[in-house]
């Protein structure tokens, strides 16, 4: 029975069961009317395509597969500590790099500031310039443990967030204009940063053109 009809089925039949007086029905006339109904929604459950619920039930496993593995991804896991302790890490990385910029440079100031007359104590005073200069640069090894437990929060993250997308089958959308515009002004005036491994240029190709003289300069730029 097409599907339109069995609506409209079931719809006289509640109707039928809205205008009946039930007050002070009959036995007889209740149970015509449930059986009525019944009737009426057997067929309707009948008439249900099998594919239909088949469809249903692999979305409802989706949706259960799904939300599994947004627990694995713990997200909150990831926003309430991961994140904010990669960010004070690094915070942390900036603070110890300045301050020990800045003794090796007040070190190095002073150290050209001296005049010496007596090379004996000047030779102290530098020793003991070196020695400070030597316990600032000690930063290196706290910030080079701060930076590797970023790394690795970095690489749980990567883990997680690759194995939902390869389960769930997500692709990439594409980027939006704004991501665009951005990328090709990165490119355009070679904001990328220094390159992975070392400069590209090497030391000879940066002497020539030191070398060059202002037309020639100038001329780069026509």
């Amino acid at each position: 029975m097409p599907a339109a009809e069995v609506a409209a089925r079931v719809r006289e039949s509640l109707q039928s069961v809205k205008a009946a007086d039930l007050k002070d029905a009959q036995l007889f006339e209740v149970l015509r009317l449930a059986q009525q109904l019944t009737d009426t929604m057997q067929m309707f459950f009948g008439s249900l395509d099998t594919s239909i619920h088949a469809e249903f039930h692999a979305i409802a496993e989706y949706i259960a597969r799904t939300r599994d593995e947004i627990a694995q991804l713990r997200p909150n896991d990831i926003k309430e500590q991961r994140i904010p302790v990669a960010g004070a890490e690094l915070e942390a990385v900036v603070q110890d790099t300045e301050k020990a910029t800045e003794s090796i440079m007040a070190e190095a100031e002073a150290l050209m500031s001296l005049e010496p007359t007596d090379m004996e104590s000047y030779k102290g005073e530098v020793d003991m310039a070196m020695c400070r200069i030597i316990e600032a640069c000690a930063f290196q090894d706290l910030s080079g443990q701060r930076v590797s437990k970023v790394v690795g929060s970095l690489r749980h993250i990567e883990e997680r967030v690759a194995r939902f997308a390869s389960t769930m089958g997500v692709l990439d959308a594409e980027a939006t204009e704004t991501e665009k515009a951005e990328e090709e002004r990165r490119q355009k005036l070679h904001l990328n940063g220094p390159a992975m491994g070392g400069p590209e240029t090497d030391q000879t190709s940066v002497d020539d053109l030191m070398a060059l003289d202002q037309d020639s300069i100038d001329a780069l730029f026509d």
